[in-house]
């Protein structure tokens, strides 16, 4: 389901103890390279202009405005457990948090990477992860679930949906990557489709978090199947911003939260 600003999924807005939405860049305040629901901390974006596209987010979820925390993004496997909202400017950095605390949202900034986000509903756990082929490949995904076990959840009670992220047809990918990930992943090598270049190949990023999401147990893991990159008027992409020579770019925030 869609309303402009954002995006549901229908395996989490099935359960009524959970809230989520993995935003689009429509309906904020932000303009030029961020127009308009720019939610990143850490772009050059004005930060009153980052605030009240925030403030929006969190009236979404029927929160108050101070109540959406999210990282210092650096593409580990290093997950959060966050029982308040972080005290100040100061961000832990780590890619994933989890939480039992209910009307606490966790929220993720992507432009490319996949946002999951993950409910235990039965057992009152949430979690999200920002997962770029770095994080995926280092076990963010398994922390992920592994700190959401630490607060009571079950595997195979774990709802999954990885939001919108760069997709095969759009990631090349050249010769260190391929080696590192045949190295790293091996018999995994069925996400790396034929190069349009001689020494690259296609990266299917989103195929190879399912995986990951099924080596991880989790009850239901699904996508929404939606390329950032392809769709310029929903979705920021760092790809796209660097293939443009632009000085920055959007970030879209992917969140979730229990009900208080």
């Amino acid at each position: 389901m869609t309303a402009g600003m954002f995006i549901e999924a229908p395996e989490l807005s099935a359960h009524a103890g959970v809230r989520h939405a993995f935003f689009t860049r429509v309906g904020g305040v932000s303009e030029g390279l961020y127009a308009t629901l720019n939610g990143g901390l850490g772009s050059q974006d004005a930060p009153e202009r980052v605030a009240e596209n925030r403030a929006r987010m969190c009236a979404q979820l029927g929160l108050m405005p101070d109540r959406l925390v999210s990282l210092y993004q650096v593409h580990s496997a290093d997950v959060v457990t966050v029982e308040v909202p972080f005290a100040g400017p100061e961000r832990p950095k780590a890619d994933a948090m989890v939480t039992r605390v209910p009307g606490l949202a966790l929220g993720i900034a992507t432009a490319d990477c996949g946002p999951i986000l993950f409910a235990d509903p039965e057992n009152g756990v949430v979690g999200a992860a920002h997962a770029g082929w770095k994080g995926a490949l280092t076990g963010v995904i398994g922390a992920t679930v592994t700190a959401m076990e630490a607060l009571g959840a079950r595997r195979s009670r774990i709802v999954a949906v990885l939001g919108p992220t760069i997709g095969q047809a759009s990631y090349e990918v050249g010769p260190d990557f391929i080696a590192r990930f045949r190295s790293e992943a091996p018999g995994l090598e069925r996400f790396l489709g034929p190069g349009t270049r001689p020494g690259h190949a296609q990266f299917d990023l989103p195929g190879f978090i399912l995986a990951r999401l099924v080596e991880a147990e989790v009850g239901e893991a699904k996508a929404l199947n939606l390329c950032t990159y392809a769709d310029p008027e929903r979705f920021y992409s760092y790809r796209r911003t660097t293939h443009r020579g632009e000085s920055d770019y959007g970030r879209l925030i992917s969140a979730v939260t229990l009900v208080p």
